[in-house]
C-alpha cells in the first residue's frame, strides 16, 4: 500500500486523515488505498464538505447503509479542519466533534483528505489527531525524485536511474506533472518496464525545458539554434512575456546556485536551500558563465519584462535582441 511510504501516526487505527498540499498525489494515494481487497465489501461514498456541507457528512455517518453493513466514506475539502466553517455550521461542527470522539466504535471507515493546512487550534482537529491515523504526505521539492521512485517500485514497475531523471526533467521536477506522466507510461509499458526510449517518444518537453534549451543555446553562442527554438515556442502560442518570465526564473536559479556553489556548498545542500532538485544545481554548476555575467543578464531580463508590461516593447523582436546579446 502506497500510504505506507509516508509517515503514519498510528497504523492500528482504521480511520485516516491524509494531509499534504499536492491534491493530485493525495487522490492517487487514496485510489490505491481503496483498491485494498479488504475493503471490497464496503459501500463507498464520497462527500465534498465544501460543496455539500458538513450536514451531508453527518447524515452519512449516522444513517445505516441500504447496500452494505459497513461504509467507506471519503471526505474531501474538510472545511471543519481548515478554519473555513461559517457561523451557521457551528451546530453541525459540535455534532461532528461528538461523532469523531467515538469514531473508533463505528463499523464504518473514514478517510479524510486535507489538501491544505489544518487549523490545529480547533477542538475537532485535536480530536482527529487523537482518534485517526494521521498520514503526512507533505514533501520538499528535492524529495520528489525519491517519492516517485518509491511509488514506482511499490507498484512493481521498473525504471532505471537515467529514465527516472529524464521523467523528472520532462515534468519540471513537479510532483503532479511527474505522477501524471508516470500514469501515461504505465498504460503503455511492456513487462512493467519504463525506459528512456518510452519517455522520449511519449512525454513532450515541458515549457521550462524548452526555454532552458533556448537559454543554453544562447549561452553557448549558438544564436541561430536559440532563435529557431524561440520561434517554435512563439508559433505554439507562448507569449514573449510568459517566455521572459521563465527566463527570469531560470536565471535566478542559475545565479543563486552558482553563488552558493562558489562558497563550497554541496549540490544537495544547495538544492535544499533553494528548494530545487540537486540535478538542477549540477546543471547550474556546469554552465560556463560567470556570476557577474548572470547578474547582468538577469537585470537586462527584468528591464525587458518591465518594458513589455508597460507597453514600451511589443512583439517578439525585442526578446530576440535580448538573446542575441547574451
Amino acid at each position: 500500500m502506497l500510504l505506507s511510504l509516508f509517515k503514519n501516526s498510528n497504523q492500528a487505527k482504521k480511520n485516516l486523515l491524509i494531509t499534504g498540499e499536492d491534491a493530485f498525489l493525495n487522490d492517487y494515494l487514496v485510489r490505491d488505498y481503496v483498491k485494498n481487497p479488504a475493503l471490497d465489501q464496503l459501500e463507498k461514498r464520497t462527500v465534498d464538505c465544501e460543496s455539500e456541507g458538513i450536514g451531508e457528512l453527518i447524515a452519512d455517518l449516522t444513517e445505516a447503509s441500504l447496500f452494505a453493513s459497513e461504509k467507506l466514506l471519503i471526505v474531501k475539502n474538510p472545511i471543519f479542519l481548515t478554519g473555513k466553517v461559517q457561523k451557521k455550521d457551528e451546530k453541525n461542527l459540535k455534532q461532528l466533534e461528538k461523532i469523531f470522539e467515538k469514531i473508533d466504535q463505528s463499523d464504518d471507515q473514514l478517510v479524510i483528505i486535507c489538501n491544505g493546512k489544518i487549523d490545529k487550534r480547533r477542538k475537532i482537529s485535536k480530536i482527529c489527531q487523537k482518534n485517526f491515523n494521521l498520514v503526512d504526505v507533505s514533501f520538499k521539492p528535492y524529495e520528489v525524485s525519491g517519492i516517485l521512485k518509491a511509488i514506482i517500485k511499490t507498484e512493481n514497475y521498473q525504471i532505471s536511474q537515467s529514465a527516472l531523471q529524464l521523467l523528472l526533467e520532462r515534468s519540471d521536477q513537479v510532483m503532479e506533472a511527474a505522477l501524471s506522466n508516470y500514469l501515461k507510461l504505465k498504460n503503455i509499458a511492456t513487462d512493467q518496464k519504463i525506459t528512456t526510449e518510452m519517455i522520449n517518444a511519449n512525454i513532450d518537453l515541458s515549457l521550462a525545458q524548452n526555454i532552458f534549451e533556448i537559454l543554453t543555446k544562447a549561452l553557448s553562442h549558438n544564436y541561430q539554434e536559440a532563435i529557431l527554438r524561440l520561434e517554435d515556442q512563439l508559433r505554439e502560442g507562448q507569449s514573449p512575456i510568459r517566455i521572459l518570465a521563465v527566463f527570469e526564473s531560470q536565471l535566478e536559479v542559475l545565479l543563486a546556485a552558482k553563488i552558493l556553489l562558489a562558497r563550497s556548498r554541496s549540490e544537495m545542500d544547495v538544492g535544499k536551500e533553494l528548494g530545487i532538485h540537486p540535478y538542477r544545481v549540477k546543471l547550474a554548476g556546469q554552465t560556463r558563465i560567470s556570476i557577474k555575467s548572470l547578474e547582468k543578464m538577469l537585470l537586462a531580463a527584468i528591464k525587458l519584462d518591465y518594458g513589455y508590461k508597460n507597453g514600451t516593447y511589443q512583439g517578439p523582436e525585442f526578446l530576440k535582441m535580448f538573446l542575441l546579446a547574451v
